[in-house]
């Protein structure tokens, strides 16, 4: 089966592939020829997710599937959340077009500052995919129309207080799943895929597609 992940991210992508397995084909933007930084201005991440989906899809006319993550910090009442991704450029010294959106390290940094006076380090990754598919309404398709689908996955942990192991990216260097000692950076990725917030929604999207 072949379907687009919305993303040139290729640390997300290759994980996606790895879980998704031989079933599928996954395509990446650049793989349609699609150079273009999509907006994701919801203030959800269904609403971001959706929001990618749908670009791909109106435009290229093919089964895609975007996704958004996010970090939800108890103590910081759920922050970063939706702008994990580019929560150290949304400091009071920077701008959502810092050099430093979408920089895993300053991110990290930023967030290992707002905890290090608090005691409560839970947290937990959440993962929204967003899934449009053509569908046929007539025997004969001549009719078709497109219908959307959310998957979502969820782990829970802890925020750590200082990084610790080199694999992954983004913030698994300082988060800690529950029941295990290790953050996301020292296991490998049969291990993180197994138990991530992106490998139960993305096993949930896999289940959905193979009915």
């Amino acid at each position: 089966m072949k379907i687009v992940f919305a993303t040139n991210n290729l640390h997300k992508l290759q994980e996606v592939r790895q879980i998704l397995g031989d079933s599928f084909e996954v395509l990446s933007l650049k793989d349609i020829g699609c150079d273009v930084d999509i907006p994701e201005t919801g203030q959800t991440l269904e609403e971001n997710a959706l929001q990618k989906a749908r670009y791909v899809y109106d435009n290229y006319h093919i089964d895609c599937f975007a996704d958004d993550t996010g970090l939800e910090v108890e103590a910081l009442n759920g922050a970063p959340g939706v702008y994990s991704a580019r929560y150290a450029a949304m400091e009071p010294t920077g701008s959502t077009d810092s050099p430093k959106s979408h920089d895993s390290e300053a991110n990290m940094a930023r967030l290992l500052r707002e905890l290090s006076d608090k005691d409560n380090r839970k947290a937990r990754f959440r993962t929204v995919i967003a899934l449009i598919q053509k569908k046929d309404v007539c025997p004969c398709g001549c009719t078709s129309i497109k219908q959307e689908h959310l998957f979502d996955g969820i782990v829970k942990g802890e925020i750590t207080t200082e990084r610790s192991g080199v694999e992954g990216f983004g913030y698994d260097p300082i988060f800690r799943p529950e029941g295990y000692d290790q953050t996301f950076a020292e296991m490998n990725a049969e291990q993180k895929n197994s138990i991530s917030h992106r490998g139960r929604a993305t096993a949930k999207l896999a289940e959905y597609l193979l009915k």
